[in-house]
């Protein structure tokens, strides 16, 4: 009896593929790049004192913001807290501060970075705090997207509108091509402006915030959405599909908010009787239309602080923002609970984390310049221009 001996294929890896084995870096990624430096250690005792001592030192020079889903550790040397767009309009409000050190993510700084001004240096102090949302939508995939439009000789009637959740590529993407950026609380009225423009919408990335807006909010059918994948021929869509939609969804998605399910909201109510369910409009679309109530994390926060005494609350969005709302109505004997059984942090916000914070504070009180985030020129001018028509939005 013999045995075959196995072949060698000839196979090639797509960049793709070495990517995410972590044999290959992309240098244009959000992902994959170095802190220089000696960060100190997690576990030196001295790091509140160390944090402290450097940003005081520092004075009114910098400016430390801090997105909601930070940990307890990091917020707590804020001098704001808020979602990403925010944050951004705060740094641009602060012209005397030399530095903005953002914690958050890459695409947030590149933002604060758009809107302050040329002699505010943006800083973030882990520059492989991506998101993988942004990651989602690659400037050349978004390119040739819009070939594929062009062929099926729709181009003209589709205006491009852009999650705040992207990169500065993809929102100079859109104020080039005559579209806006949106958030999570007025991507309604993102779209109402852009159906006054043209007769369909390409969304990016986020499908569900798209979907959600769409259906829920403005009476389309799931029929006049459709999902246009990246990674397939034509997105994976013919000529027809496209000509018939009037949404055409980017395949991205929140790999945080995308985790929560319809099992998730049944499971919590039968768990915790007279819950109200309270989701990000990033959760999928089943999951939203199971919810008592949706919104975007400042509505989150604002609807807890208005809730009742007594109440009980299941939210579905990132764990540090749970827990810490939970901690804080406590004492008013309201009952906060993550909508999933299994914790799930953002992976890559909790990626700045007290050591770099320490690092890059400490840096920049020595003079030395660390991991700034800087736009150039004509991507900025493009992305400012579809930032600006968001601003102009009744």
């Amino acid at each position: 009896m013999t045995t075959a001996q196995p072949q060698e294929l000839d196979v090639q890896p797509s960049p793709l593929a070495l990517l995410l084995l972590g044999r290959e870096a992309d240098p244009r990624s959000e992902r994959g790049v170095e802190c220089p430096g000696d960060l100190p250690s997690p576990s030196d005792p001295d790091l509140v004192a160390r944090a402290r001592a450097a940003k005081e030192k520092l004075g009114d020079k910098v400016f430390v913001l801090g997105h909601h889903y930070q940990r307890d550790e990091v917020i707590q040397f804020a001098d704001v807290t808020g979602d990403s767009f925010k944050l951004a309009r705060d740094a641009a409000a602060r012209p005397e501060a030399e530095y903005i050190v953002f914690c958050g993510v890459h695409f947030m700084a590149e933002s604060a970075d758009i809107l302050t001004s040329d002699d505010q240096k943006v800083v973030l102090p882990d520059l492989a705090a991506g998101c993988s949302m942004a990651d989602m939508a690659t400037a050349e995939q978004v390119a040739e997207c819009w070939d594929v439009l062009t062929e099926a000789g729709i181009a003209e009637q589709v205006v491009p509108v852009s999650y705040m959740n992207s990169s500065a590529d993809i929102k100079a993407f859109t104020g080039k091509h005559g579209g806006t950026i949106c958030t999570s609380s007025n991507a309604e009225r993102a779209l109402d402006w852009a159906f006054e423009q043209g007769e369909k919408v390409l969304f990016l990335p986020d499908q569900h915030l798209g979907r959600n807006t769409a259906v829920r909010d403005m009476g389309m059918s799931l029929e006049d959405c459709v999902l246009y994948n990246p990674h397939k021929p034509n997105g994976g869509l013919t000529v027809e599909e496209l000509r018939a939609a009037k949404m055409i969804l980017w395949r991205g998605h929140c790999s945080v908010h995308g985790r929560f399910s319809l099992d998730s909201v049944n499971d919590v109510r039968e768990r915790i009787p007279g819950v109200n369910v309270l989701v990000h409009p990033e959760c999928r679309h089943e999951v939203v239309a199971a919810a008592d109530h949706v919104g975007s994390t400042e509505h989150i926060i604002k609807t807890l602080e208005a809730a009742p005494a007594g109440s009980k609350w299941a939210i579905g969005t990132e764990l540090n923002l749970v827990r810490r709302l939970a901690n804080r109505f406590a004492s008013e004997d309201k009952e906060i609970v993550f909508l999933d059984k299994t914790v799930c942090f953002c992976s890559t916000m909790n990626r700045i984390d007290l050591p770099h914070l320490v690092w890059a504070l400490e840096s920049l009180a020595e003079g030395t310049l660390v991991n700034r985030i800087e736009v150039d020129k004509e991507t900025e001018a493009f992305a400012k221009l579809a930032l600006e028509r968001m601003l102009a939005l009744p």
